[in-house]
């Protein structure tokens, strides 16, 4: 049954409309990785110490949803790898997000929800509950908490409990298909066998993190938000959601733009990334080109 959901949900991927660029007939998102958690892990119990008392185990979204416990389960993560394409333009660029970009962080992140309503749907075919927790009406963000701004559900950690990558100075997840990426996830009652998790530190794949060379994400971010102190979310958000539309909105045709600078033109960008290519760290004040 593992095969056959991650069967699934390649094709879905391959196939979909939704999944093409239609201003340049490229798909926004390459063949998925797909990993399984079980619900029960206590990671998820974890989290909530990691992150705050706010955010949901595969449990409790699942008893919010339908007023029924989850005794067991599965957490079906993926990883949607940004195409060459796309992360191309990007990597171009070194303060505004490249145009194919902003597209991909809309319009791909239609397909990434079409591709939950999908996942939902093909579960209950097969006589199973599943929920989407980024596209649930359980689903909340908050402004405020001891880790700035958070929801109840992080589809990183999701994907990390699933053996799927390990988090970055800059917060992302470096899976070994590199940290440009969309990802999701669905928590169902049908069970599945999880994923094999490597045992490493959660940043193990991380250069920066893990040998003190590299940091190439900071010269890459235009809005000073990612030092080797890590990442400070709300100066990326501010510069995302506010400087970004008012000094360059006139460039998209979207509304969502992100930015994805420290995602692309970095070691890491589609790969998990070895020593040996990277010699010494960039400095702060660098661009991060190559």
């Amino acid at each position: 049954m593992n095969r056959r959901v991650r069967e699934e949900i390649g094709r879905f991927v391959r196939e979909s409309p939704y999944n093409t660029n239609t201003g340049w007939e490229e798909p926004y998102f390459d063949e998925p990785l797909v990993g399984f958690a079980s619900a029960s892990d206590p990671i998820f119990k974890l989290y909530k110490e990691i992150i705050g008392e706010f955010h949901l185990t595969p449990a409790e979204f699942f008893e919010k949803t339908f007023s029924v416990g989850l005794e067991r389960g599965t957490v079906i993560c993926w990883i949607l790898p940004i195409s060459s394409h796309v992360r191309e333009s990007n990597r171009a660029e070194a303060k505004w997000p490249s145009l194919e970009w902003a597209r991909t962080r809309t319009h791909g992140e239609t397909c990434n929800d079409k591709l939950r309503e999908h996942l939902i749907a093909f579960l209950a075919s097969l006589g199973h509950r599943a929920v989407a927790p980024m596209i649930s009406r359980v689903w909340e963000r908050f402004e405020s908490t001891p880790v700035g701004i958070a929801s109840s559900w992080s589809e990183r950690h999701a994907a990390y409990a699933a053996g799927l990558g390990t988090f970055s100075l800059n917060d992302g997840l470096i899976t070994e298909r590199g940290i440009a990426h969309r990802c999701g996830s669905v928590i169902t009652d049908l069970l599945l066998a999880p994923s094999p998790v490597p045992v490493q530190s959660h940043n193990a794949n991380c250069l920066f993190s893990r040998e003190g060379i590299c940091g190439r994400c900071i010269g890459r971010c235009p809005a000073g938000a990612i030092t080797e102190a890590g990442h400070h979310k709300e100066r990326c958000r501010k510069y995302v959601y506010e400087t970004i539309p008012s000094e360059a909105g006139d460039r998209y045709d979207v509304e969502g733009r992100g930015c994805g600078l420290c995602q692309t033109n970095v070691p890491c960008e589609d790969r998990i990334p070895d020593a040996r290519n990277v010699s010494a760290r960039v400095d702060p004040g660098d661009s991060g080109g190559t």
